[in-house]
């Protein structure tokens, strides 16, 4: 019998609490949805919606206070620190506003970084290259971020969440430090990344998954789909 596979992302009544003094701030409040293979959807809300607080959660860098978060139908809302560590490099891919390279180290050097982390592997070299051609940045390998422009760190910092195949790219606001023109840019590369599935070492080309958060409407245009919050909940899901 064939069996349909479970979405990539499935997120069951989620809610997240905070501690603040003596009362109790509801970040979420049992958020619910689920994100298939090769989507491309936008968070969006404004300050304080709680999209960010959900952004941490889906990248393993938080747990939930209560609700389930199950990744290629994993239940990883309880894992211990090192488990959630382990998840983060193996299936998650990070862009940030602020891009996050390391000043010293040049471009090669920053994409390998995730590689490293997994221990020995004799095509980290050949990996990372592959991974800077695919965002078109091969020929500035050799840079540290200092010589970069800011649209060029930002591919870097694409192809460092590239590089380790990851199932999901979570983008948070990955236009926010960029003028119009070069934010365009990198938008075009996230779509173009994800309608067009990367063939490597003669694996089946898979689609990239990709979840944004973003506070501009032109930039969440590219996704597939919109979810808006306001106060802790998805509005219209």
């Amino acid at each position: 019998m064939f069996m349909e596979k479970p979405p990539v992302i499935q997120v069951e009544e989620l809610s997240r609490e905070y501690q603040m003094g003596e009362s109790i701030v509801q970040a979420l409040r049992g958020v619910s949805f689920q994100v298939q293979k090769g989507d491309f959807v936008a968070l969006m809300g404004p300050s304080g919606s709680g999209k960010s607080t959900l952004m941490h959660l889906l990248g393993c860098l938080d747990t939930p206070s209560a609700g389930t978060y199950r990744l290629n139908g994993q239940d990883v809302s309880r894992l211990s620190k090192r488990q959630m560590a382990l998840v983060r490099n193996q299936q998650i891919g990070f862009v940030f506003q602020t891009f996050n390279l390391l000043p010293r180290l040049n471009a090669m050097a920053n994409v390998k970084m995730p590689l490293l982390y997994r221990g020995r592997n004799s095509r980290v070299d050949e990996q990372a290259r592959e991974a800077l051609s695919w965002v078109g940045i091969a020929n500035r390998a050799q840079h540290r971020p200092s010589e970069l422009s800011g649209g060029q760190r930002q591919r870097v910092a694409i192809a460092r969440a590239l590089v380790t195949n990851p199932a999901i790219i979570l983008a948070d606001e990955p236009t926010g430090n960029l003028d119009s023109r070069t934010g365009a840019e990198i938008m075009q590369l996230l779509s173009q990344l994800n309608q067009k599935p990367i063939a490597r070492n003669g694996e089946t080309p898979q689609p990239r998954t990709i979840i944004l958060v973003t506070h501009d409407p032109q930039v969440a245009q590219y996704a597939h789909r919109i979810l808006h919050m306001q106060d802790g909940e998805i509005t219209n899901d």
